[in-house]
């Protein structure tokens, strides 16, 4: 096994054997090589200020993306090539045209959290040339200012896409092909495998590596994304050992469209699959685009979220009413399994000893089905959800019931049906009467329990109401309201 972490920081190769396995990225940019451009703002993933990218080869070419450095993990970096934003500038001090649209536009005020908005924004100018004002603020939803009210920090972005100079002046650019080939020198060819102290860090070679080690270590944190693993480190002080790797894997990051439905790998972000997504179940598309930031949804992946078994998980309720099932893989060989019956209850799923979360097949709607997804949070963009429900309905040509399936995070210990709502649906005429009577059926489906995010009778009626909003939209109403973005 090899016992060795390697990435490029911005110009410079690391190898890293002496680290835990919940070492961010973070402490080690600002305490062990002080890169202090990088902030601590939230040290959770929301304020966007400790943003830097991260770039891999996807496909033989390089990618790169913004991500949150305070719940990035350095197990997770190996083959990777990161960038701070120390590394934009000139080494005569000339700014890079980000920067430089930030001075000119007024962007910054107090400056905490301008490092993470000129990476945001570096990373949009990497990637789109001409982006609408619509794709500026879906790329700044991960970043938090408190004092310029966001226009000067569009505008800059407008500017600079207006802009550009020769490529050579990119640092990214101007050393692509460079990077590229010492990324490839850097691929795994075993398993990495760190020890410090009674701590242990594994980044398996190949999925069936991955189904070796967790047969040996059933126990093992498995991590892909860390978007919330993070949280655990940073926010609940929690002692993880041995922690499992798995986002280099390119076994679980492909997505396959056939004619029953798509299949989404474990491994795939929630970047990598919208488009997908956002084609075959355009619902399910713009729920996405609410799912954290761009930095967490470059970051966290659908398969992480269903085996994570969060009660508020967003995407287990539409997948459920849209029938999704999932493949289990162990040593022993895999299993599929209704997504519904994965979760049994808080904090336990069926996933026997050595199994991991494989991939998961969505079936299309059928043409005549509506189908609907309703986020309730406190804040639009980039928060936890209160309440999420998805409906799934077809009727015949009488306009009575012929399927329904109703399913809702936040409402129980896990992502669960409304099976007393839906039989009594089941077979009966759509329409106003028929909802009156149902709405009351959710209370022998669901006892909700009061947080910080809502109370357990808000909860409740905000279920009934969303079964009202159902119905009124599927006969005739107003659609579910769009803000421009999500229509451009």
């Amino acid at each position: 096994m090899n016992d060795c972490i390697r990435f490029i920081l911005n110009g410079e190769d690391i190898s890293l054997r002496d680290i835990a396995p919940t070492e961010t990225l973070l402490d080690f940019l600002r305490l062990k090589r002080r890169l202090t451009g990088t902030k601590e703002g939230c040290a959770e993933g929301d304020c966007g200020a400790c943003t830097v990218l991260v770039g891999r080869l996807v496909d033989g070419k390089l990618h790169y993306e913004s991500v949150n450095a305070c719940i990035r993990f350095l197990g997770s970096l190996n083959a990777t090539h990161v960038v701070t934003v120390e590394h934009l500038a000139a080494k005569d001090g000339t700014l890079h045209p980000v920067q430089q649209a930030m001075v000119d536009c007024h962007g910054s005020q107090c400056g905490f959290c301008t490092p993470g908005f000129i990476m945001s924004l570096y990373g949009l100018w990497l990637s789109n040339e001409t982006p609408s004002r619509a794709e500026i603020e879906k790329s700044l939803q991960g970043n938090l200012c408190r004092c310029t009210g966001y226009e000067p920090i569009v505008k800059a972005a407008e500017m600079v896409s207006r802009t550009r100079p020769s490529a050579l002046f990119d640092p990214l650019e101007r050393t692509r092909s460079d990077v590229v080939a010492r990324l490839w020198a850097m691929q795994p060819t075993e398993t990495i495998s760190i020890t410090k102290g009674d701590d242990r860090l594994l980044v398996p070679e190949s999925e069936e590596d991955l189904a070796r080690i967790l047969a040996e270590e059933p126990k093992a944190i498995v991590v892909a994304g860390s978007t919330d693993v993070g949280l655990w480190v940073t926010k609940q002080m929690r002692h993880l050992n041995p922690v499992v790797f798995i986002n280099h894997l390119s076994e679980l990051q492909t997505m396959t469209a056939g004619e029953g439905g798509f299949t989404i790998g474990a491994g795939v972000t929630y970047t990598r699959a919208f488009e997908t997504i956002a084609r075959k179940v355009p619902t399910l598309g713009r729920l996405i685009n609410r799912i954290g930031g761009e930095q967490v949804r470059n970051m966290g992946t659908i398969g992480g979220n269903i085996a994570n078994g969060s009660p508020i998980g967003d995407s287990p309720p539409p997948l459920i009413a849209l029938g999704a099932t999932i493949k289990l893989r162990s040593v022993e060989g895999t299993r599929m399994l209704r997504l519904e019956d994965f979760f049994i209850e808080y904090g336990k799923q069926d996933r026997r000893p050595g199994e991991f979360v494989e991939s998961i097949f969505v079936p299309y709607p059928a043409e005549d089905t509506r189908f609907a997804v309703y986020k309730i949070t406190k804040r639009r963009d980039e928060d936890i959800t209160a309440v999420l429900g998805a409906f799934y309905l077809t009727l015949d040509s009488e306009g009575d019931v012929n399927d329904i399936r109703i399913a809702f995070g936040g409402m129980a210990g896990t992502p669960k049906r409304a099976r007393a709502v839906e039989n009594l649906l089941m077979g009966r005429q759509w329409n106003e009467e028929t909802i009156e009577a149902a709405r009351e059926a959710f209370d022998a489906d669901y006892q909700p329990l009061s947080d910080w995010r809502a109370t357990a009778e808000y909860r409740q009626l905000t279920a009934k109401n969303l079964l009202t909003r159902f119905y009124l939209e599927t006969s005739g109403a107003p659609a579910e309201l769009q803000r421009f973005e999500e229509v451009a």
